[in-house]
């Protein structure tokens, strides 16, 4: 079957009022101003059944469509875990995993400014998950991020990877993406679903950070990612949650993490100019609890976009109710000196924005 679904009358079932739950979003703008926004869903958890879907917005986050592209393969087979990523050719990648093959797989929009989005034939990339944006190194090369979870991490029961490397690893291209070449990866002590991140250093260094049962773990590569140090602890605490980092365009690196937290609450944007040693700012994105998942892009004149997810609505334990959680995804724009100053300043930041809310609680 084509697993990646554009045909209009097929898309019908997976909007909104087809969806029990969502959650786990990414997000990317093109420079003209059109925002994509990814999150998965499908049956009544995270399980076989489970697709990816991509929706846009051209009023700046007032007003968002119904999918205009999903990633299924039917039910039995998992796409989850989807990543969006404008690359410096200024083409749109949607990228997938999909178990239980152990895949993660790829397509590219050239334009996706345009009014109809045409999409390259789906393919692999790599082995087993990737759910965190690449990064261009100032070599030209593009690190995707993609691991192989450790043991006794699965994505459904059984599904198991066969690769007995386990590792938060990199794949590295050259050539704008036409090839990619698993390079090395870093093992981070109490690495839990991994979701890695990779930043360069302005002593060349490469900085892994990595998803931990006590926050962030860390590990640094010499040699552009092909051998790393052994994981220790970031120091960044947090509660076994996916987090979003990246250099912005003034230099100053950007996290959004949970600080102060008592579980997935106190979602917050703060921002280093040392190089991750000390943090300042710390923006309030959202305090509330099941507040997660935060994925971000920068424009180029240095508005931030973030997307996360409130309330999933996923069918975790017996004490899930779909029908009484938000059950939302949310965007939140704003500027550095939002972040500096603690509090929203500028006339054209906002929070809380819904990109998608199946309904529920307050």
């Amino acid at each position: 079957m084509t697993m990646l679904l554009t045909d209009k009358n097929r898309l019908h079932d997976f909007y909104s009022d087809n969806r029990k739950w969502q959650g786990i979003p990414g997000i990317e703008r093109t420079k003209k101003g059109r925002i994509f926004a990814t999150f998965y869903s499908g049956g009544v958890t995270e399980e076989l059944g489970n697709y990816c879907l991509l929706v846009t917005s051209d009023d700046d986050g007032r007003t968002w469509s119904e999918p205009v592209a999903v990633a299924y393969k039917g039910d039995d087979y998992r796409c989850y875990d989807p990543c969006l990523w404008i690359d410096p050719l200024g083409r749109l990648w949607f990228i997938w995993s999909v178990m239980p093959e152990h895949a993660v797989w790829a397509s590219v929009c050239d334009n996706p400014d345009a009014e109809e989005l045409v999409w390259s034939t789906p393919r692999i990339i790599g082995n087993d998950i990737m759910m965190n944006k690449p990064t261009v190194l100032s070599g030209g090369e593009w690190l995707f991020p993609i691991a192989i979870w450790n043991t006794g991490v699965h994505v459904v029961p059984g599904a198991v990877s066969h690769d007995e490397l386990r590792r938060s690893f990199v794949y590295r291209s050259t050539d704008n993406g036409q090839h990619f070449t698993r390079i090395g990866g870093a093992d981070v002590p109490e690495r839990t679903f991994d979701e890695h991140m990779v930043l360069e250093l302005k002593d060349g260094r490469l900085l892994m950070l990595v998803r931990t049962a006590y926050g962030i773990g860390r590990s640094y590569s010499s040699d552009r990612g092909v051998s790393w140090t052994p994981g220790e602890d970031s120091g960044i605490k947090g509660p076994n949650s996916r987090f979003f980092i990246r250099r912005l365009r003034s230099g100053n690196i950007l996290l959004i993490n949970h600080h102060n937290f008592s579980g997935r609450n106190n979602l917050t944007a703060m921002l280093s100019r040392d190089e991750c040693r000390t943090w300042e700012g710390f923006l309030m994105l959202d305090e509330r609890q099941s507040v997660s998942y935060p994925d971000a892009v920068e424009t180029d004149d240095g508005v931030i976009y973030a997307v996360y997810d409130r309330e999933r609505g996923a069918m975790y334990s017996n004490d899930v109710v779909p029908g009484q959680q938000a059950r939302e995804i949310l965007m939140a724009r704003f500027t550095e000196r939002d972040i500096l100053a603690g509090k929203i300043i500028d006339k054209n930041s906002a929070l809380k924005i819904t990109v998608s809310r199946l309904g529920g609680i307050s």
